[in-house]
């Protein structure tokens, strides 16, 4: 009898596989897909129903080869890629190549890589799901249509090298609208006045003005606008006689958040871990399909990462449930299995993120995981168990207290206290970003004195505090992906990727966690609102998604769906082929005299935006920065000196100067561009090689990362992360030290690992 021949599409997989099956069974990788459109044609034929024009991928000839030559020497074939449009898609084309083999083909779908899930998905095959398969080719097809038509356009008017695509484009309008907004708003003065009061028992507390004159204080329809209403408020309540009006208690339920689907699992993961949703989806890809656990082989530690519905198994649960039990106690445990609503628009065809098996704590994880995976293992595992946990129980407190005749103002404060902490002992949602800066959500836990209604108190101080209405926040990867998703934009599984497409095309930029706009990005976004302002429309974008969603529960046709798309849109194109303004082309005067010729300053369009430029180019070749000021004028930027380093260029005799780079600072010819002579930073370290006379000096890897190697290079290879100080080690004589950096500062140690010298460094400003 001959094996059967598992196919699935990552090396990782397919070996987690093979030691699950064992010798029955033969399992190989597509490493992917393996047909694809063109990638230098449309490869979309547009007059004959959108019929694609699959080729071979470059470089697939040989897998499909052994791929065919294994299919022969099988009795069976199963087709397991991931169980989502994508996996269905490699597996429609595999069995293609596959069907001259006359083998009998099946699909499975592995929801989780465990020894009992895989033989249980096994024993249910089925067939390869062509509704599936045609959403992904109409997802395909469409950002095909998009992307391979818009782009050439926007080389033809802006710069070669730019994208548009159908989902990444409203993203970038979304992050350029959000910018707009901050841009236009105008902050408005508000005060709030706070006070610290006691009562017959302690302790003092915090209470805020919240009623004025009977109205509330809400900084839109009622607010105290200035010093001068705050000043004479304080005087009031100064004199005023304060009492407790009412005291209300009530008792307050926390419950869990569901576990993890993709996007909550890529927001916590932002918030809590910092990582990027990229990242967080190459952790989760390897944490699903195996890792290497000593005597259990390679075991998937996770469920499919790519789903959208909350959906939890019995069995899961189950195993949850004794755990809570077994190590928290039955209070800790709700007395029925706790089962969660999945979004409307959901797929329910897979599980919540969750582990595969709740006994593998992260704790009996720990060396056996690298730090990103661990990480995000505990985040997925504690979400999971908490999800199935007892409500948090506590007691909230409000006071109401009068100020004055008539309770003429009105102060409130308010605290808790904490009954059982339930599921918050073990895990608790990150918190999203107020418009300042901080966190939503109430502030610790504050405890109130035992007050009774008409009881007066007595006030230690009181406080009047200058406050600013604050614009919208600019977005970060967790806000974006969470507008993303309350949008209907994209998919869960896309996010990651459309959030560094935007990176990666210089349409955004990331910093300090924050998504800005670059000229470019607001450029290219402000031509295709104006001319594709429906194809770039979030609700449109939305719509598209939902007939997605159509198509894959067989209700809807995918090529009238690329009809009804494509008829509106190819009149958008012709007419943005004779309208949009070539902006590459363009010369804006500003009246401004060139500081070098008798030539006019022109604003033109460059890789990084907007520049000054003479308009006596080629013969002058001055260009600038500039800015502009609250009306709009052109104010050009004046250039700092360049600072010299006292060193000479060693090909033309000018002055070396300091000059700062996209990966730092570095040496260039004072005589550029004539001369384009650039250097390393010397670290003033000879090269601690025997025999070499080089010095170490500073570079930067490919990644953009800093490290120190010898100049003699290739000649001589010594090369270290940590910076070298030219500092001898007082105790071993090392002829340098190191600087390394942590949460606890800077200080320098030698690098001589059986040598302990240390030497803390002050806080560079």
């Amino acid at each position: 009898m001959g094996k059967s021949l598992i196919i699935v599409e990552s090396p990782a997989k397919a070996r987690t596989l093979q030691k699950h099956l064992g010798k029955d069974y033969t399992v190989k990788a597509s490493v992917g897909h393996i047909r694809d459109l063109p990638v230098k044609t449309l490869g979309v034929d547009v007059d004959n129903d959108f019929t694609p024009q699959y080729v071979t991928i470059k470089g697939k000839s040989k897998v499909i080869s052994e791929l065919k030559k294994a299919a022969k020497e099988a009795e069976e074939i199963y087709l397991a890629p991931d169980p989502d449009r994508e996996g269905e898609a490699i597996a429609y084309h595999i069995a293609e190549a596959l069907k001259t083999t006359k083998k009998p083909i099946r699909r499975v779908l592995f929801h989780e890589l465990t020894h009992k899930a895989v033989l249980a998905a096994l024993e249910q095959p089925g067939e390869v799901d062509l509704n599936l398969f045609e959403a992904q080719q109409a997802r395909r097809v469409l950002d095909r249509l998009v992307g391979y038509q818009i782009s050439p356009l926007l080389w033809d008017k802006v710069r070669r090298g730019l994208s548009a695509g159908r989902v990444q484009s409203v993203a970038v309008r979304m992050v350029c609208e959000r910018e707009e907004e901050i841009e236009k708003f105008v902050a408005e003065e508000y005060w709030s006045v706070n006070t610290l009061l006691e009562g017959p028992q302690p302790p003092p507390f915090q209470a805020q003005l919240e009623k004025v004159e009977g109205k509330k204080l809400d900084n839109r329809k009622r607010k105290i606008a200035g010093e001068e209403e705050a000043t004479a408020l304080v005087e009031e309540i100064k004199e005023a006689e304060l009492k407790v009006a009412a005291v209300n208690k009530k008792q307050q339920r926390r419950r869990p958040s569901p576990p993890f689907i993709t996007s909550t699992m890529q927001i916590d993961a932002n918030r809590k871990l910092r990582f990027s949703a990229k990242r967080t989806m190459a952790q989760a890809q390897r944490l699903y399909e195996g890792i290497e656990l000593g005597k259990e082989g390679p075991v998937g530690l996770i469920t499919y990462m790519r789903t959208d519905s909350t959906r939890v198994s019995d069995d899961a649960i189950a195993m949850a449930r004794d755990y809570i039990g077994n190590t928290y106690g039955p209070d800790y445990r709700p007395a029925k299995p706790v089962h969660y609503k999945t979004g409307k628009g959901a797929q329910d065809a897979h599980e919540a993120i969750r582990p595969t098996d709740v006994s593998r704590t992260p704790e009996s994880l720990a060396g056996k995981l690298d730090r990103d995976m661990l990480a995000l293992y505990t985040l997925i595992w504690k979400r999971f168990v908490a999800s199935q946990m007892a409500p948090a129980v506590y007691d909230q407190t409000s006071i109401q207290i009068t100020a004055g005749d008539r309770g003429r103002h009105e102060l409130k404060a308010t605290g808790s206290i904490m009954r059982f902490p339930g599921f918050m002992t073990l895990y608790v949602e990150a918190t999203a970003e107020t418009p300042e800066g901080g966190k939503s959500g109430s502030d610790k836990d504050t405890p109130l004195p035992d007050l009774e209604e008409g009881q007066t108190l007595k006030l230690q101080e009181i406080t009047p505090k200058q406050h600013f209405t604050q614009p919208p926040p600019r977005y970060s990867e967790a806000t974006l992906v969470k507008a993303l998703e309350e949008n209907g934009v994209g998919r869960p599984s896309t996010y990651a990727s459309i959030l560094s497409t935007i990176v990666e095309k210089e349409y955004v930029q990331l910093s300090q966690r924050k998504f800005y706009p670059t000229d470019l990005g607001k450029m290219v976004n402000h031509l295709l609102v104006a001319h594709f302002p429906k194809v770039i429309d979030a609700e449109f974008t939305a719509e598209l998604e939902r007939e997605l969603d159509e198509i894959e529960a067989g209700k809807m046709n995918w090529v009238k769906v690329m009809r009804d798309f494509y008829g509106p849109f190819q009149q958008n194109l012709e007419q943005a082929r004779e309208e949009m303004k070539a902006v590459k082309h363009s010369a804006t005067p500003t009246g401004i005299k060139c500081p070098q010729c008798d030539g006019e300053l022109v604003i033109k369009w460059g890789r990084k935006g907007e520049f000054l430029a003479c308009s006596n180019y080629p013969e002058c070749k001055h260009t600038q920065d500039f800015t502009r000021d609250g009306e709009g004028n052109v104010r050009p930027v004046e250039r700092e000196a360049p600072e010299e380093s006292g060193e000479t260029c060693e090909k033309c005799g000018r002055s070396m100067v300091y000059k700062h780079g996209r990966f730092g600072k570095f040496l260039a010819c004072s005589g550029y561009p004539e001369c384009k002579n650039v250097r390393s930073l010397s670290t003033g370290v000879p090269c601690p090689e025997e025999g070499c006379d080089g010095e170490i000096v500073q570079k930067v890897s490919k990644r953009g990362k800093v490290f120190y190697s010898c100049n003699r290079y290739p000649k001589c290879t010594f090369a270290l992360w940590d910076k070298p100080v030219a500092k001898p080690c007082p105790l071993c004589n090392s002829p340098y030290l190191v600087e390394k950096s942590n949460k606890k500062g800077r200080r320098l140690v030698c690098p001589n690992k059986e040598c302990k010298y240390s030497e803390e460094l002050p806080d560079e400003e």
